[in-house]
This record gives C-alpha cells, sequence and structure tokens, in this order.
C-alpha cells in the first residue's frame, strides 16, 4: 500500500486526468443507461415462467402480464336485470375486443355471468388482458388506451371504474418521483451537513468529490456489463444511493486518519503513506468483505438477483480503486489548504466517545445484556415474515383504481379478480379444465372463453378465479391446490399467471438462499481472520452482522407486513407480506455494508493492542477515536437511503426501509454498545488465533496476553 500511495503522489496530475476523463465519460452516457436495462424478473425453467412465456409468445397477452379491470356500479334502483343493461355492457365489451388491438377480454357476456355480477345484481367487471411488450410493467404501456376506452362510455349515467394491480400501484403515486439524480442530489446534501461537523473545514468537500467520480464511473462499467448480460434497472438506484454512502464512506475514514497524522507533526506525504498504510488497509479489506457479500448472489438461480449482485459489487470495488489512488492525489494536492478553518484538531479522541466507551467497559454485562435484549425485541417481528407481494388492498390509496377496488370489495366479488391464475391446456378439453379447477376450494369460478382469442395454435387459456387476492396467504394456498388438480388431469395442463411466477421465484431463490449464506460465511471468515488475525474477533464480526441484518428485517416486517408506519410515511397501508427478494437484497447489501463499521473499529482497536494497550485500553482508545467517525457515516448512509426512500416505488421503499434502520441499528446499538462489551468480556480470548487458521490466511501466529 505504501508503495502504491507513493506511485500516487508523484503522478498526481495523471491520475486525476484519468478518474476526471471516466467521471466525464460515466455522465455522458448517463442518460441512455436505462435503454440497456432490464425489467425482466424470470424464474427460468419454473412452471410459472415457461406457462407464461407460452402464453405470451402464443397469445400476445397475459401470462406474467396482470389484466386492467373496468369495473361499474349501476345506480340504486338499476341492476343488471334492468332491461337493456346487460345488452349494452355486452356491446360495450365486444367494441372493445376489436377496438384495442392485441388485447383478450373475459366478462361475464363470454365467460359465464355468475361470478362476474355481484349478488345484489348491480356491479359487474371484465378483465382485458392487454398486449405483452417486453419489459416488467407492460400493463402500464397499454392500460391507458384500455382507460381512455371504456371512460368514453356511461350505463345509466355511471362511469366505470378503473383498476388492476399496476393501475392501483400508478394511482398510488408510483412511477412519478423525483428520479435517481434528484435523489442522489439529497443525500449528497444530507452527507455534506454530516461532514461539515466532523471537519468543520472544506476538507468536507472531498468526500463528496470522491463519491462525485465513484458514482458515474461504477455506472459506466455497468453500461459496459449490460452488453455482456441482462443488468437489471434497479442496479441504476444502487450504485447511485449505496456508491454515494460507500465513497463517502472510505473518505471519511482516510480523511480522517490523514488528518489525525498532520496533527502529530507529520509532514503531509509521509502522513499519507501511514494513512494509507492503516486506514487504506481497512478500506481495502472491508471493501473486500462488502465485494464478497453481493457476488454471493451469483449462486442464486434468477438472473435478476445475479445481475444485482455482479454489479453491486462494483459498488465497493470502484469505490476502493477511487479512494487509495484518486483521494490520495487530491490530499497530495489540496489537502492542507482545504483543511481550513480547522475549528476542529484532529489528533485527540473524542471525549464524548471515550467516555461512553469507559462506560461500557465498567458495566460491560449490563451493556451485552441490554444491547441482546434490544436486537431481539427488533428481530422478533422477522419470525411472523411473509414473502410475496403487497396485496391490493395495500396499493392505490385514492383516485379512481381505489374505487374500481372499493367497488369490487364492497360488492362481494373480492381483489381475487385482479390476480386470475392463467392455466395454459393442450390435448385436452378446457371446458372440462374449467368445471375442474371451478370446485377447487378458494377458486371463486373459472371459465374457458369459446372466442378465438382464447384458443389457438393448439393452445387453449383457462382462468381461474381465487376469492382471496392470489399475493395473500389464502391465495398462495389456492394456487397449490390450483396446481395439484391441474397436474392429475390428462393431457398437458400448466398453471401460470402472476401470481404463480412470484411464487415460482421466492421458492426458487431461497431454495438457493443456504448455499448463498454458506459462501458469504465462509469467505468473509477468511478476510476478517486475516484483516484481525484473530478466530474469536472474525466469528464474533459474522454473528453480530447476521444480529444486525434479521433486526432490521424484523423492523421491515413491523413497518411494511403490519403497517406500523408505512400508511402513515408512505400512505400505503399494511402489505401483509414482503416482496420475495427484498430479505435477498438486505442481506447481501446490510452484511457487507455493515462490516465496513466492524473493520473500522476492530482495526484501530487492534491497531491500539498491538501498541501495548490492554483489551479493555484498547476498547477506550478505538472507540474514542473512531465513534465519532463511525456514527457520522452511519448517519451519511442513514440519510442516502431515506433519500432512496423518496422513490414512489415500493419496492424500492421496502429494500430502502431495510437498508436505512439497518445501518442505524448497527452503527449505535452493535457497534457502539453490543460489541465493545463483548470484546471486553472475551478479553485476552479476543487475540488467539491457531496456527493452521494463521498460516491459512497468512498472518503471524501471536500469544495473546492482557
Amino acid at each position: 500500500m505504501q508503495g502504491l500511495t507513493r506511485w500516487v503522489i508523484r503522478h498526481k496530475i495523471s491520475v486525476v486526468v484519468m478518474w476526471v476523463i471516466l467521471a466525464l465519460s460515466g455522465f455522458a452516457v448517463l442518460p441512455s443507461l436505462g435503454n440497456h436495462l432490464s425489467m425482466d424478473f424470470r424464474v427460468p425453467g419454473s412452471e410459472g415462467y415457461a406457462t407464461n412465456t407460452t402464453i405470451s409468445n402464443t397469445f400476445s397477452n397475459g401470462g406474467n402480464v396482470l389484466p386492467v379491470v373496468p369495473v361499474i356500479t349501476l345506480p340504486p334502483g338499476v341492476t343488471m336485470q334492468t332491461p337493456g343493461v346487460e345488452h349494452q355492457l355486452s356491446e360495450i365489451f365486444s367494441i372493445a375486443s376489436f377496438a384495442i388491438p392485441g388485447i383478450r377480454i373475459a366478462s361475464f357476456a363470454n365467460a359465464g355471468g355468475a361470478a362476474f355480477i355481484s349478488p345484489d345484481q348491480r356491479t359487474t367487471y371484465a378483465l382485458v388482458f392487454t398486449k405483452a411488450l417486453p419489459g416488467y410493467g407492460d400493463q402500464s404501456i397499454q392500460g391507458p388506451l384500455v382507460e381512455g376506452f371504456f371512460k368514453g362510455f356511461k350505463v345509466h349515467g355511471v362511469h366505470f371504474h378503473f383498476t388492476g394491480r399496476i393501475p392501483l400501484e400508478l394511482g398510488g403515486g408510483n412511477g412519478v418521483g423525483p428520479g435517481v439524480l434528484l435523489e442522489t442530489l439529497l443525500g449528497a446534501i444530507g452527507a455534506l451537513a454530516v461532514l461539515a461537523f466532523v471537519f468543520a473545514s472544506f476538507l468536507a468537500a472531498i468526500p463528496l468529490l470522491v463519491a462525485a467520480v465513484t458514482i458515474p464511473v461504477t455506472l459506466l462499467i455497468v453500461l459496459g456489463l449490460t452488453h455482456l448480460t441482462e443488468v437489471s434497472f434497479l442496479v441504476e438506484f444502487l450504485v447511485s444511493m449505496i456508491g454515494l454512502g460507500v465513497a463517502i464512506d472510505y473518505a471519511l475514514l482516510i480523511v480522517s486518519r490523514w488528518r489525525e497524522e498532520c496533527a502529530r507533526g507529520t509532514d503531509p506525504e509521509t502522513a499519507l503513506v501511514e494513512t494509507m498504510r492503516t486506514a487504506g488497509r481497512s478500506v481495502v479489506f472491508s471493501g473486500t468483505a462488502v465485494a464478497i457479500g453481493l457476488l454471493a448472489m451469483v449462486v442464486l438461480p434468477i438472473p435478476f438477483l445475479r445481475s444485482l449482485g455482479i454489479a453491486g459489487m462494483l459498488i465497493p470495488l470502484v469505490s476502493v480503486a477511487v479512494s487509495i489512488t484518486l483521494l490520495p492525489a487530491f490530499l497530495a494536492s489540496f489537502g492542507q489548504r482545504a483543511d481550513w478553518p480547522k475549528r476542529r484538531r484532529g489528533d485527540r479522541a473524542s471525549r464524548v466517545w471515550s467516555g461512553w466507551a469507559r462506560l461500557v467497559v465498567r458495566f460491560r454485562w449490563v451493556a451485552a445484556i441490554a444491547g441482546i435484549a434490544i436486537l431481539a425485541l427488533l428481530i422478533w417481528p422477522a419470525t411472523q415474515l411473509r414473502l410475496g407481494n403487497p396485496t391490493a388492498s395495500s396499493l392505490g390509496g385514492h383516485g379512481n383504481p381505489r374505487a374500481g377496488l372499493t367497488a369490487l370489495e364492497q360488492s362481494g366479488l373480492g381483489p381475487g379478480v385482479l390476480t386470475p391464475f392463467e392455466v395454459l391446456v393442450q390435448g385436452t378439453d378446457p371446458v372440462r379444465v374449467a368445471v375442474k379447477l371451478a370446485a377447487v376450494p378458494g377458486v371463486s369460478t373459472a371459465f374457458a372463453p369459446l372466442s378465438g382469442d382464447w384458443h389457438r395454435d393448439g393452445y387453449s387459456i383457462v382462468d381461474a378465479l381465487p376469492s382471496a387476492d392470489g399475493t395473500s396467504p389464502q391465495g398462495a394456498a389456492t394456487l397449490a391446490r390450483v396446481r395439484a388438480v391441474a397436474h392429475a388431469i390428462p393431457g398437458t395442463v400448466k398453471v401460470g399467471g402472476w401470481a404463480a411466477q412470484d411464487a415460482d421465484f421466492v421458492a426458487a431463490a431461497y431454495k438457493s438462499f443456504p448455499l448463498m449464506l454458506t459462501v458469504i460465511m465462509i469467505l468473509t471468515f477468511l478476510v476478517l481472520a486475516r484483516v484481525f488475525g484473530s478466530l474469536i474477533l472474525a466469528i464474533k464480526a459474522i454473528l453480530l452482522n447476521l444480529l444486525s441484518v434479521a433486526a432490521a428485517i424484523g423492523v421491515m416486517v413491523w413497518v411494511w407486513q403490519t403497517g406500523h408506519g408505512s400508511h402513515a410515511i408512505w400512505g400505503v397501508s399494511a402489505t401483509g407480506s414482503i416482496i420475495g427478494f427484498i430479505p435477498l437484497m438486505t442481506f447481501a447489501f446490510l452484511f457487507g455494508i455493515s462490516m465496513d463499521y466492524e473493520v473500522f473499529i476492530m482495526s484501530r482497536i487492534r491497531e491500539e493492542y498491538d501498541n501495548g494497550a490492554t483489551t479493555a485500553e484498547a476498547v477506550i482508545s478505538g472507540i474514542g477515536r473512531t465513534g465519532r467517525l463511525i456514527t457520522s457515516a452511519g448517519m451519511i448512509m442513514f440519510l442516502a437511503f431515506v433519500a432512496l426512500a423518496t422513490t414512489p416505488d415500493i419496492t424500492v421503499q421496502m429494500f430502502a426501509t431495510g437498508l436505512a434502520v439497518g445501518i442505524l441499528i448497527d452503527a449505535t446499538i452493535v457497534r457502539a454498545l453490543l460489541m465493545p462489551a463483548l470484546i471486553v468480556i472475551f478479553g485476552k480470548f479476543n487475540w488467539w488465533i491457531p496456527g493452521p487458521l494463521a498460516r491459512l490466511v497468512g498472518v503471524r501466529e501471536r500469544p495473546p496476553r492482557d
């Protein structure tokens, strides 16, 4: 590291020019990046995905494309039995089939009337399956066409409501937000406020400059990656916000240590070399730990998640590269001039944090028990975790889509009509299949319209409508029963639809989770054993990180799944479940990011111990030196995720909640309370490493002392 730093100092102009060129290139391609990102959530090899693909290719609509649902409630005194009403509605649905290209309609007129008409005969609806176009969220493309058509008709003076899961999400505000650049700007403003407090000089701007280079360069590499493999659209959000936090964290640690070395009277170049030997080394190992957590996602059998892992891995790696090359060049060129007005000295430990550390050391058992109790309380809701998409009732807080859903619910038709099971039939009578599926408990009706747009190239589609929302536990149970009955019917009968593909996604992702967890644990353990030169410290770090992630998921369940906060903050009612891939992503990202703080603190404690301090003294000195930095870094990351949560997409909001809360828990309860207490409790055993492990990770075996 020292050799690299000296080389950077000698060639600082060249280093700065190189990174500036790369950053400008990244900014130049940013507007076109979205066109190269994938919105596909497919699950290769699953029944739901294969069935939906065949439906899409054969019928050009439906499958994983949820229907839009026009709903009409007749005025008091008018029912479907009123002369002319049924005929007028039949004509409207028939005209729609010809007026809107590529759609497939099911209504009382062609699919059997009872299930499409409410018990009081005043409410009816249609399922309009729109043309399948590439990407996720296809419904929002043709949805306005369907809505515009039905808005042009009245029946007894009443207009149609227009609902469906995608209209509900859009009606709730999802899809219209400040955008990635504005969210990043909001996060940067919050970060600048924290950095100004930490440095009280113009040095506060340098970490932001590092982030301003890191983010576009990472996105530039992501663009190149899109030519080799599919990359999810979520990467754009992750790089912008996580890149902002990680880059600033690494720069914060290095700049603070450099300032400390300079305050001791060391000449700037020597101070820079020493800084990179200590803090720079910590940044390299920390970035490696974060990258491991993300790269482990490649073992998951889902392209979408693999792309998040591969592209996400670039965030810490680019951040490290910028921090150990461009940042030293900045400091060598402008560091001393930027450290003005220098209202805070950099060579003193924080009195507040040193005092806190002494308190924790003195009452170590109380601190440990309190920390574990708080985490247990936060983790408890995670035991109720249910995976799946939000129920329809939690979406669309207002507007026409909500009115349509309310009409379905109040009339007794229910929300299950929004998530039909699309059953692909070949080699058997679709009407017989519909009769069998209609008898399945939890299915309100099943139908196989005779019109040609439901039969093509030897295939037929039968739709089964669940009584409950297809994303609810009851809907999931109904799906399992429908599949069991469908597979027992002679011929080829496969169950697809949006809910089926979502269930397959969750099953495939979590089937491989133990392998992903094993890979992360082993690789992270080896890295940490190398960094800390200790068996106990490496194991402790992994266990504490697991507790942080579990607590974050627990809070996410409490806020979103049970609705204690989601409505007050985002206007979203209790979702009833957590989107399937969110806990996996939260685990991968939070596990790695939390390891940053562990490495930062423990590296300093280890350094103090190696310089002759006892374990207790090393903890007090290490926390005193790094406490303010870690809480500041945690606050910066927290603010970045709060900015990310302003995105109106509920998926991003959930993910941002988990990361923001997880970082807050980790930087306070875990690193400031539980971790130092456990270190003091373990005493000299912290510093022991068995000979075989020491040789494996390349460290010197030293007898522990205290």
